[in-house]
């Protein structure tokens, strides 16, 4: 039996995936999470074999619910089923120990393919990301995307912006102080070349780093 997490903030994905996983033989889904921090409580509690994971969710999202299940729970593969499918989010996604990448517009068998794949051991990328980034690799094109300059951490900081969180917010969710949180947004504007938080998530949606229709 391949146990499942689903992690995600919006309930009618959860249940539609629910409803897909359900009807799989030898897949059962053992919980679901609307967050980063219920993902990473869940998975220290009851280590599922395989966790669906979201990018782009309130409080700790994806990329640090991904680093802190790989630190402390290393038998539990994560596959990152996400609309941000431009890189850098692939390839940080997987430096960091993800097992395998899906956009939210996968089929249902794809899916289930992945879930297969990773769960025997395998690295499963979804075929359109995986020739995105081997043709970045192999010409040498990584500055399309401006985003690409920012470190993993800055990542995470433009995500919670673009929510329009703000730095004393984001600064208590990843035990930061706000001075801190405010030089990673300050050294963001500089590498991005915008001037402030409408700029960068203008600059985000226009790079596909963000979900436009997206409701927080």
């Amino acid at each position: 039996m391949i146990n499942v997490l689903l992690v995600d903030d919006h309930e009618l994905v959860r249940t539609g995936i629910k409803r897909i996983l359900d009807d799989v033989r030898g897949f059962k889904v053992v919980g679901e999470a609307k967050d980063g921090e219920a993902a990473v409580q869940f998975c220290r509690q009851h280590a599922p074999n395989i966790v669906l994971m979201d990018m782009n969710m309130p409080g700790m999202g994806g990329l640090e619910a991904t680093k802190k299940i790989c630190r402390y729970c290393p038998d539990v593969k994560i596959i990152v089923l996400t609309v941000n499918c431009e890189d850098p989010f692939p390839s940080k996604v997987m430096q960091i120990g993800a097992h395998g990448f899906l956009t939210k517009g996968a089929g249902s068998d794809e899916m289930v393919r992945a879930i297969r794949s990773v769960h025997a051991g395998q690295r499963y990328i979804a075929p359109e990301i995986a020739q995105q980034i081997a043709l970045a690799q192999v010409t040498g094109r990584t500055d399309e995307n401006p985003f690409q300059s920012l470190s993993e951490r800055e990542l995470q900081i433009m995500l919670m912006i673009t929510k329009g969180e703000k730095a004393q917010d984001i600064a208590e969710r990843l035990n930061l102080s706000s001075k801190t949180v405010n030089s990673y947004r300050y050294r963001m504007f500089e590498k991005l070349n915008v001037g402030g938080d409408v700029e960068l998530t203008h600059l985000a949606i226009r790079h596909k780093m963000i979900d436009i229709d997206a409701s927080h």
